[in-house]
């Protein structure tokens, strides 16, 4: 008992600590800078929300590495297909954003923050499978859409608070 109990805690990482602590702590901290700038705007979806989704959207990632990792451990009666894992997550993550979005007087409400969740969880899935510059560009490109676009929006006078 003892030694299955042991061998359960002790199986080989599919990859290193330093790597998931990097992957995790990186998305954490990508999708905090989106979520900052929602949570300046006192949107219902901030910062905190934005770092779990993507924290959770890295994990799942995470996770279909380490099965890819042991797909022989299965046998052939099971099939893997990582893409599975990606619709999950982004199936789930519309599901949140959908609820944020409002329509009301007239107006739809929520779809910015809406948005920002679901390429929250992009960044997550690029860090989760170690896609750096995917990453890191993705981020740079959602604040730029978010924060620059929503000034010019609002010195052209199209600007919608939403």
């Amino acid at each position: 008992m003892w030694d299955d109990l042991l061998t359960e805690f002790t199986l080989d990482p599919s990859l290193p600590l330093a790597v998931v602590v990097a992957r995790t702590l990186a998305t954490v901290v990508f999708c905090g800078l989106i979520g900052l700038e929602r949570e300046s705007l006192q949107r219902p979806a901030g910062l905190r929300t934005h770092m779990l989704i993507g924290l959770a959207a890295c994990v799942y990632c995470l996770l279909t590495l380490a099965l890819l990792s042991r797909v022989g451990d299965f046998g052939e009666t099971v099939r893997m297909d990582p893409l599975r894992i990606i619709e999950a997550v982004t199936g789930g993550v519309a599901f949140l954003a959908a609820g944020l979005i409002v329509f009301s007087q007239g107006k739809v409400r929520g779809l910015t923050t809406g948005a920002s969740m679901w390429v929250a969880a992009a960044i997550g899935v690029a860090c989760g499978l170690g896609e750096w510059s995917i990453a890191g560009m993705t981020v740079l490109l959602a604040l730029i859409i978010i924060t620059l676009i929503r000034k010019l929006e609002q010195r052209a006078g199209t600007y919608d608070d939403d």
